[in-house]
């Protein structure tokens, strides 16, 4: 396994980490606990060292089984985690104050309560799991941030940002107050490269991407005729003609590359790894074959530059979440 700096955390940490929205079994459907555990010893065992959960997966039930197996294991893990929004808006939205979103209460609260389900002392990267810029010099969120980092209960500070909005935390960034930022970024998503990436870099903050298998896009998995379980949000994210679309797509990706279906994926988390501001990709791992298929690809090596070139022209401007 690679490791890379997570910007001025200075936390070494594996560049496949592990994104645990799916073991907390809502929103993705499917996961069984007994299998999570497994999943997440074995990505230990092959060398990961960074876990990302948040309070609002399963309601704290991703929490509590990410902190049982930090807990139990001797390697030092790094865990971040995230505060939902007070109001309840995904994402957050523009006019709104930062009082309705973060309070320094509320964020305090929300941590105590991760603290708890996780059974630790101290959560390493503690993120809003939503952002507007907005909200820069506004309100006393940041006060509950330094407030935390005070008592030791939190190390360093983050936000995932609003989907498909990755401009949405450059004054955030400027303002040299934040660590890290959790951003979408893909073969299809590559907006981050336009500004975000280029801030994270000359600031020196963290980059944590999420999604760069696209939910599944980008796996080689969906086809037009894939369902999921009506309760599954991919069945609104795939929605209609989405399927279609996507397939399509990912077979233009295989056709240029010349690879076959099955190397998509990996692919998918190269292209994400080889730009030099990223600290590590969380793909959602649900079981041992996926974390041993994933973890295979944290080998620092990237995608040659002939590759990466001929997937800038597979940039694809959507926003399925809508």
């Amino acid at each position: 396994m690679n490791y890379r700096t997570l910007g001025k955390t200075g936390l070494n940490i594996s560049e496949i980490g592990y994104g645990a929205w799916g073991i907390g079994n809502t929103g993705w459907r499917g996961a069984d606990d007994a299998e999570s555990l497994r999943a997440l010893n074995r990505a230990v065992d092959l060398g990961l060292n960074f876990i990302d959960t948040a309070l609002g997966y399963g309601d704290g039930h991703s929490e509590k089984l990410v902190g049982q197996v930090v807990r139990e294991r001797s390697e030092t893990v790094y865990v971040a985690s995230k505060i939902p929004p007070k109001n309840g808006q995904w994402p957050a939205r523009a006019g709104v104050p930062s009082s309705e979103a973060f309070t320094a209460e509320h964020v305090i609260s929300s941590t105590e309560t991760s603290l708890r389900n996780l059974g630790l002392d101290t959560i390493d990267v503690q993120q809003f799991h939503v952002w507007s810029d907005e909200w820069v010099g506004q309100g006393d969120w940041l006060e509950g941030v330094r407030k935390l980092k005070e008592q030791g209960k939190i190390r360093h500070f983050g936000v995932s940002i609003n989907d498909n909005q990755p401009a949405n935390a450059i004054k955030l960034i400027e303002s040299g107050v934040v660590d890290s930022v959790q951003v979408i970024y893909n073969i299809f998503e590559q907006a981050p490269e336009d500004e975000l990436l280029p801030a994270c870099e000359k600031h020196n903050v963290g980059v944590i991407v999420r999604v760069a298998l696209d939910e599944g896009g980008l796996t080689g998995s969906i086809e037009p005729d894939t369902t999921f379980d009506e309760d599954d949000f991919r069945s609104h994210y795939f929605r209609g003609e989405r399927k279609q679309q996507v397939y399509d797509r990912v077979q233009k990706i295989v056709s240029d590359l010349g690879i076959g279906e099955d190397r998509i994926a990996e692919t998918a988390l190269r292209y994400v790894l080889s730009h030099p501001a990223v600290s590590t990709v969380i793909p959602g791992m649900r079981s041992v074959r996926n974390v041993e298929r994933n973890m295979k690809i944290g080998d620092g090596r990237g995608l040659p530059k002939e590759q990466i070139e001929l997937l800038k022209k597979h940039r694809w401007e959507r926003n399925f979440y809508a």
